[in-house]
């Protein structure tokens, strides 16, 4: 990629990052770095609580609780890597503006374990948490969920998933450049930009580990690529959010357009010269901070209009 397409405030975090391909030396020692991160965060207001038994998860607690909702969130890694303690900035802080309880979930990971290992233990964080409502002071019908990259991905396979089991369905769905459409990695026009932190090429590997299988054919199971769901008619609220020069612009874009003429309402943020995942590894920037604070806002509405419905009494 021509880094003079980055935004000029990103510039600078971005002469650090490189592409990301999994058979890369540094890629392997990065893999095992964020599996094994350590808490990075630690906010006034917010305390951590580590879940070891299974589902295992980060539980963020406001010190003073505002809403029965909460927000379930998975991180990104391609599938293949990460720790929820990467997002501890952002689940802390989000936790703490809002007052709501925050779960980060953990998640196997390919190709050791491949679909649906990862949805499969996400399903079960949503379990825990439904179950759990009454212990955490929190409404089981008002449950956001949410990730980055392959989380994100995660994320709208899972309120997927769980619209067509029935019962209580997610309040919305929160995707930071969401990794939604293995045909991308059919897209071999993409091939040359060498996009900053995930590539096409990286992508092919990603996909190829989640679904055990070469992407971009015709026998992918339901929920494991989700903007192959034909009917997305039903499906909660959601915010979309990714920079024009990441990989998944185009198939985030795409989804969002599709939302909406299923009845969804979707809300898409672009943000101009921004890379993959950038308010992560850029989030003291400007840019960052306001995207950041557009999906939270964006989040705090969607609370907000949920805790002014009356509550049913059954």
């Amino acid at each position: 990629m021509d880094r003079a397409m980055i935004a000029p405030e990103l510039r600078s975090a971005a002469r650090w990052i490189p592409t990301m391909t999994s058979t890369s030396r540094f890629s392997r020692w990065m893999g095992r770095r964020l599996t094994r991160l350590k808490p990075g965060a630690r906010i006034d207001g917010v305390t951590v609580e580590l879940r070891r038994d299974e589902p295992r998860m980060r539980l963020y607690r406001p010190r003073e609780q505002r809403s029965q909702a909460a927000l379930l969130w998975f991180h990104g890694g391609g599938f293949m890597m990460g720790a929820p303690a990467m997002d501890d900035h952002f689940c802390a802080e989000t936790c703490r503006s809002l007052g709501v309880i925050v779960a980060s979930a953990e998640y196997r990971f390919a190709p050791e374990n491949p679909f649906p290992a990862a949805l499969d233990d996400a399903f079960a964080a949503w379990t825990w948490l439904q179950s759990s409502a009454a212990e955490l002071g929190i409404d089981a019908g008002r449950i956001i969920i949410g990730g980055q990259s392959a989380g994100g991905g995660l994320a709208a396979g899972l309120v997927q998933r769980i619209h067509d089991t029935g019962g209580d369905g997610a309040l919305a769905q929160l995707l930071f450049c969401p990794m939604l459409d293995d045909r991308t990695v059919n897209r071999h026009e993409l091939d040359p930009i060498e996009h900053l932190i995930w590539s096409n090429q990286s992508n092919r590997i990603g996909w190829s580990a989640y679904l055990g299988r070469p992407p971009g054919g015709s026998d992918v199971p339901p929920y494991a690529s989700p903007a192959r769901r034909i009917d997305l008619g039903g499906l909660p609220p959601a915010w979309i959010g990714v920079g024009d020069i990441d990989l998944f612009h185009d198939e985030d874009l795409s989804y969002a357009e599709r939302l909406r003429w299923a009845g969804v309402d979707a809300t898409f943020v672009k943000v101009a010269g921004a890379p993959h995942g950038f308010e992560a590894w850029a989030r003291k920037t400007e840019v960052a901070q306001q995207f950041v604070n557009t999906a939270r806002a964006w989040l705090g509405n969607q609370i907000d209009l949920a805790d002014a419905r009356p509550t049913e009494v059954v």
